[in-house]
């Protein structure tokens, strides 16, 4: 991705410590923040230091080639983000890959390499979906930031930049993480303007919205998807509207142990991401972090191997 003109990734190995750009500070202020063990890379996940399913499982690699207690390293980071399953992939496969004699630092990189290449290869499939001047609703970040270089959702986006596009990007409360896309957007230049989340059926039913790109964080068997809360309803909305809903995900992200998106475990977190806007403190707060979209809502689920049309 682009940062201030120059090629950056959201996270990369140095010198023995793994470095990421602290999304906590985007994008008023690029800083970063380094992990010398697995319990720093832990910290850096649950405390959303890095966000993004592919990019999480990424962060586990490293974390379990920092390690030295690689079976406890894999229990603490497992226990960081529940609902991320590139996360609990990673670790799998870095488990196998030091049984059989591989070197850790060798194969987190192997695997970091590998999620940024399926993400280059979504965005190729997911290019062909694009026409000129079509305008495009996102939830979340599933960009760069998301996935260590090129994205998920947005690897379309930027491989069609060249095509007038427009992208409408909604805020994502509680954490604002459309703030993060619209500052990736605005480094590669493509046009696009934030909006709130519960503006989204408005732009919809104005005949604002050609098409519906978002993320995922775990796929089932049956093709639902778990991504950030209120994508599900962007979901509904699109449908209502006959608006193509598209979902980006690496094969990684399925999750064939589980046969639909009610087993899928769903991250609850503290009650001050809610409310670190009021001054007013209610009395009782819930703060699921992602919702399930069934796959009857979803028109496609663009892949590194190509594009899934889910029956409906």
């Amino acid at each position: 991705m682009k940062i201030h003109g120059k090629d950056m990734r959201s996270l990369w190995y140095e010198e023995g410590r793994l470095v990421f750009i602290d999304q906590r500070k985007l994008p008023q202020e690029l800083a970063f923040f380094e992990a010398a063990d697995e319990y720093d890379v832990a910290r850096a996940i649950s405390d959303m230091v890095v966000r993004g399913a592919p990019a999480i499982g990424c962060a586990a690699a490293y974390g379990m080639a920092l390690a030295e207690d690689t079976k406890g390293a894999a229990g603490l980071l497992k226990a960081t983000r529940p609902t991320a399953h590139d996360l609990f992939h990673a670790v799998a496969y870095m488990q196998d890959a030091m049984a059989h004699g591989e070197d850790a630092v060798h194969a987190a990189h192997a695997y970091t390499e590998s999620i940024i290449e399926k993400c280059r290869r979504i965005g190729e499939h997911g290019r062909k979906l694009i026409f000129r001047g079509m305008h495009i609703l996102t939830h979340c970040n599933a960009g760069a930031l998301a996935t260590v270089d090129y994205g998920t959702a947005l690897a379309p986006l930027r491989m069609a930049k060249d095509m007038d596009i427009f992208v409408w990007v909604d805020e994502t409360r509680p954490r604002l993480q459309g703030l993060l896309t619209a500052w990736e957007l605005e480094q590669e230049g493509i046009s696009h303007a934030v909006i709130a989340d519960n503006a989204a059926g408005y732009f919809m039913r104005a005949g604002d919205v050609d098409m519906v790109i978002v993320g995922a964080d775990r796929i089932a068997e049956n093709y639902d998807v778990a991504n950030k809360i209120g994508t599900y309803e962007k979901a509904v909305v699109a449908k209502e509207n006959g608006i193509p809903f598209y979902v980006a995900a690496p094969v990684s992200t399925f999750d064939r142990s589980i046969p639909s998106g009610d087993h899928i475990p769903i991250e609850e977190r503290g009650k001050e991401e809610l409310l670190s806007l009021y001054r007013y403190q209610p009395g009782k707060v819930r703060n699921p972090a992602f919702d399930v979209t069934p796959h009857e809502y979803i028109t496609g689920i663009i892949t590194e191997e190509g594009i899934i049309e889910p029956e409906g």
